[in-house]
């Protein structure tokens, strides 16, 4: 359901300075607009499937997707379709491959989501630092600092109750870091990994957080990077999103079904903190109500949260 925003994806893909050797439209809308746009753009190689309700769904449509690519395919990546990549994009991807030979999948990096700068020493509170560079601290990272509930692990790593940094908490430092957590929309994966382990079906619908489960449990088995030089820009558009009931309520228990993944057994410590921080950020969302002037979306996801919360002590998803 976002015809112009892939129109404008494949228009960066067409002046990539390594080209793909095949591009995948997986489409799931319910209407014809995509198949418009691409019958009045032509693009090489670009092969289009309309799928139906059975394939319909992010982790449905990748799996179908990965089921169609060719067979000699060394790497198959995935891109959302509100992205926008810099030129030489896949070529610093793919490179990363043969730098780090070890590695199982790539991710790249989006770089207008957040404003770094580089940062001679750590002096500020209202700052995040990492590796020399420093960017805003967002506000619910300060509040849970206050009450002894910030991450502990690097971003890209799941904390140990959850609710970690992601990925865009790397700096543009042009350097390679290694994680074990991709962000579905701008990652990679060595076309060898789908031979054992597919997207979970759990995951159904828009999918949230199914990119965090797949690479966590592919991080199990090798190593996964980050390569800070493969850069796109990344423009949420809000076509085919839940509302903000069942987003919050996905907020939660997918939130706890990855977390779950990681850490089959978390001791009484990190259950208690991943209820306090998940306790913590629902009422931060629950301000929002307040503070920003859409109340009517942070007050139904505030409430999905609850909603999700609470089932987790009755019907909690099992890993």
């Amino acid at each position: 359901m976002r015809s112009q925003p892939l129109l404008t994806l494949l228009k960066s893909v067409n002046t990539q300075t390594l080209y793909p050797n095949e591009i995948l439209i997986i489409d799931g809308s319910t209407d014809t607009k995509t198949e418009t746009v691409l019958n009045e753009n032509t693009f090489n190689n670009l092969k289009y499937f309309k799928v139906d309700e059975t394939n319909r769904g992010l982790t449905k449509q990748r799996n179908f997707g990965i089921s169609k690519a060719e067979k000699t395919s060394e790497v198959i990546c995935f891109l959302d379709d509100d992205t926008v990549l810099d030129p030489n994009y896949f070529e610093n991807l793919i490179s990363t491959y043969s730098t780090f030979p070890d590695t199982l999948a790539v991710g790249g990096y989006i770089t207008n989501e957040a404003q770094w700068e580089t940062a001679k020493e750590e002096k500020s509170s209202s700052k995040f630092y990492y590796d020399g560079w420093q960017r805003t601290e967002p506000s619910r990272f300060k509040l849970r600092k206050v009450f002894g509930l910030q991450p502990d692990t690097k971003p890209g790593f799941l904390p140990t109750f959850a609710h970690g940094r992601s990925i865009g908490f790397l700096p543009p430092s042009g350097k390679t870091y290694e994680v074990e957590q991709l962000m579905g929309g701008v990652s990679s994966y060595k076309a060898s990994v789908f031979k054992t382990i597919k997207f979970s079906t759990y995951f159904e619908g828009y999918g949230l957080y199914e990119d965090a489960d797949f690479s966590i449990r592919l991080a199990k088995t090798g190593q996964l990077y980050i390569n800070t030089n493969a850069q796109l820009a990344h423009y949420h558009d809000g076509s085919g999103r839940p509302n903000q009931y069942h987003y919050g309520k996905m907020v939660l228990r997918n939130g706890w079904y990855v977390w779950r993944v990681k850490y089959p057994k978390p001791s009484f410590k990190a259950r208690f903190k991943w209820h306090a921080t998940a306790f913590l950020l629902t009422n931060i969302r629950l301000t929002n109500v307040i503070t920003t002037n859409k109340r009517k979306e942070a007050l139904t996801e505030s409430l999905g949260r609850v909603v999700g919360w609470l089932s987790l002590f009755f019907n909690a998803p099992k890993p």
